[in-house]
């Protein structure tokens, strides 16, 4: 599963991804997810620094929205996003088979979550 959070709204967007996480299938899926946003909220997009992240620039040139990486060891760089992880533990316990889980799954705990009041927003 890969985690999209808006960081201005924090709207959570949850991606499905098949079990075989490769560079090809780790940037085609957000590609998808992203045509449901706003082009307004195509502003940047911050990833880990493992090597399925390696097509960042495909994913630049299929999308516009230009990607950055955090820091090693530096999650507050992502802390919208860290924070989202946390939250989808409730849902999905640390050692869950994601692959058990639709993107259908994935939607219906989206929802709760951008439902959810956020102290942040007010």
């Amino acid at each position: 599963m890969g985690t999209l959070v808006e960081r201005s709204t924090r709207y959570v967007m949850l991606v499905h991804l098949p079990t075989v996480r490769d560079a090809t299938t780790v940037r085609a899926a957000p590609v998808q997810t992203m045509k449901h946003l706003p082009q307004k909220l195509h502003q940047s997009l911050t990833w880990d620094q493992g090597s399925e992240m390696a097509e960042h620039k495909m994913f630049f040139t299929d999308t516009g929205i230009p990607v950055f990486f955090r820091d090693p060891a530096s999650p507050w760089q992502r802390g919208s996003n860290e924070n989202t992880n946390r939250l989808l533990q409730q849902y999905f316990p640390k050692g869950t088979d994601l692959s058990a889980h639709s993107a259908d799954d994935l939607a219906r705990v989206a929802a709760p979550l951008n439902a959810r009041p956020r102290k942040t927003l007010g």
